[in-house]
């Protein structure tokens, strides 16, 4: 049977991964939320004080990458893919907003991003692939069969992320997530090592008004057509 690579970028909290996973599942296709691999280098970055502190320390960073070893476990119970770092699960550990407040910085690091980018190629060589970030239809596969730019309003954005963060038994402000978002807008747009943009070739998703099924059938529509071209 045919398999493509499929690619969804887009800006923050736009829930790219959970519709992402949901097609992975449907399809029987591997997936990969490169997030969750820029959120684990953040991590360790704030546990070895590199960030987040007055004066960020990203030379010492660079010089510790070849120590960092990434992998996508499935978790026996919950059947989901979870990130661990060094051999250490921290899918738990990274969704929080300290992290988030740090991870578009270190995203922007040149030596971090090429070293994600090689070992996300690398898991895309035999396609059946559904992965999600920031640049996967412009950097990472810019022939993927399927594009998709998803987007939504900031304020409808930190709207979702609050709630998410609340579920999560975080006690945060709405106004603290919705600067979180605008921030990390700003950044993902503006560095200059791979910025967030839509490729040409991508189609733009306004998903600002959808239900998440909605949202699902409309995509999962578009993969059919690439797969009966």
């Amino acid at each position: 049977m045919k398999k493509i690579t499929i690619a969804l970028d887009g800006f923050s909290s736009t829930g790219k991964s959970t519709v992402a996973k949901k097609l992975a599942k449907h399809l029987g296709y591997v997936y990969v939320d490169t997030g969750a691999m820029y959120r684990a280098v953040t991590l360790y970055a704030l546990e070895k004080g590199y960030v987040g502190n007055s004066e960020s320390n990203f030379d010492a960073l660079v010089d510790d990458l070849p120590k960092l070893k990434l992998a996508f476990k499935v978790n026996e119970i919950s059947n989901n893919s979870e990130i661990h770092l060094n051999g250490e699960n921290v899918e738990g550990q990274i969704r929080n907003l300290t992290v988030s407040g740090q991870v578009s910085k270190v995203a922007a690091i040149p030596e971090v991003r090429k070293k994600l980018v090689e070992q996300q190629q690398q898991m895309g060589l035999e396609k059946g692939i559904v992965m999600d970030g920031r640049d996967i239809g412009t950097v990472v596969f810019p022939n993927a069969e399927l594009k998709i730019f998803m987007t939504a309003s900031a304020e409808q954005r930190a709207q979702r992320r609050y709630k998410e963060l609340l579920d999560r038994g975080e006690e945060i402000s709405y106004e603290a997530v919705l600067k979180n978002v605008k921030e990390r807008d700003y950044i993902d747009s503006n560095r200059a090592a791979s910025p967030l943009r839509k490729a040409d070739d991508a189609i733009a998703f306004d998903n600002s008004d959808l239900s998440f099924n909605e949202q699902f059938e409309l995509i999962l529509a578009k993969v059919k057509e690439k797969l009966q071209a």
